[in-house]
């Protein structure tokens, strides 16, 4: 948006991730007139993926809930998935040793990982998960509700990982249980690696905004967002100006207490303040093929790790090829050091995929 006159719209849409497109959307075929304003050079945020020697490098890894809020907005948008569901089975890293996950009835009675005392009790718990109402929990912390309600530590360890797996939050303390058992609950109804990445979802919301008449601009960084009852105004960088109805700030809540110049919007800067980002530390890689095809995911239990192979269910990878993503979920406070985390991920590799290096086509830290 190169030109420094005022234009008029609707609504300003700020960020042009899934969020801000799927909004940009369903503004648009309710007639509004919508401008989507991108600061990257390419759409997507955290959903973006690139393209590299025929691999599909998501940021890290991700993974579609079937039963959750996104999908149903994808399919109310029409924005068509394909893709495969991951296998239940896995391994367990406990003590630096591979174990059978428990996932599921028979691999629970296999596994190595728990005595049966702990077996006993980790099936009534699973047996009962579906079942517990989360809506009274949202005010009780995940380590409360675990000292309550689970005897046995290395028990409580596994229902961590889950956690950890299906929230990437590494926190007891401040992780909601209402909520971290509302996720997790959500993911026994299923998820779906997608072929050819994020990337599919970025483009598919991208057409049906477009199509309905919302305009799309990438490069266009906002530099604030002056608003009062009677006028809002959104200045660009580069010296244009938009004098929209409305704005939607499709961004976190840092980005957006920034943006906004407003004296008494005291309480989108204390939300600001109180958030906390979920962090994680990934390493994706690109082999030219698999060598050994029985260890395709691996959830550590007493270290917040995580090995999917996600190329053995959708189209990540050339063919033959094998698309891994690992993962060291981080605290939310405290430094980590970037190459003793890249080492611990490459370990896992080594444990999981033994003559992986030999093997690299990509990869990405």
């Amino acid at each position: 948006m190169k030109n420094r006159a005022k234009q008029d719209v609707d609504v300003a849409v700020v960020g042009g991730g899934l969020a801000g497109l799927a909004s940009a959307v369903y503004l648009a075929r309710a007639g509004r007139s919508v401008v989507v304003l991108e600061r990257s050079s390419q759409l997507g945020g955290r959903a973006v993926t690139q393209q590299q020697n025929g691999f599909s490098f998501n940021l890290g890894p991700h993974a579609l809930y079937r039963g959750g809020a996104g999908a149903k907005v994808l399919g109310e948008l029409g924005v068509e998935t394909s893709g495969g569901e991951p296998p239940a089975e896995g391994r367990a890293l406990y003590r630096g040793q591979l174990e059978r996950l428990p996932a599921g009835p028979w691999s629970l009675l296999t596994t190595g990982l728990l005595g049966l005392p702990a077996k006993i009790e980790y099936g009534r718990l699973f047996a009962g998960f579906a079942k517990i109402d989360p809506a009274p929990l949202y005010n009780v912390s995940l380590e409360q509700w675990l000292a309550a309600n689970v005897r046995r530590p290395l028990v409580s360890e596994l229902l961590q990982a889950i956690v950890r797996l299906t929230s990437y939050a590494n926190d007891l303390q401040r992780i909601s249980a209402g909520f971290a058992i509302a996720q997790a609950q959500l993911a026994l109804k299923g998820v779906e690696y997608l072929d050819h990445g994020w990337l599919t979802l970025v483009d598919g919301l991208r057409r049906a905004a477009e199509g309905a008449g919302a305009r799309i601009v990438t490069g266009a960084r906002v530099a604030m967002i002056e608003c009062d009852d009677a006028m809002k105004r959104v200045r660009l960088e580069d010296g244009g100006m938009l004098t929209p109805s409305a704005v939607i700030i499709a961004a976190g809540p840092k980005v957006a207490a920034e943006l906004v110049e407003r004296s008494d919007e005291t309480a989108l800067r204390s939300w600001a303040d109180d958030a906390r980002p979920v962090r994680a530390a990934c390493l994706d890689i690109g082999l030219s093929h698999l060598p050994n095809p029985r260890t395709r995911f691996v959830l550590g239990i007493d270290q917040p790790l995580y090995l999917s192979v996600h190329s053995t269910v959708a189209r990540l990878a050339p063919a033959g090829g094998a698309m891994i993503h690992v993962a060291k979920y981080l605290a939310p406070d405290g430094a980590a050091d970037p190459k003793t985390v890249e080492r611990e991920l490459e370990e896992l590799l080594d444990l999981a995929q033994p003559g992986w290096r030999d093997l690299v086509v990509e990869r990405r830290f």
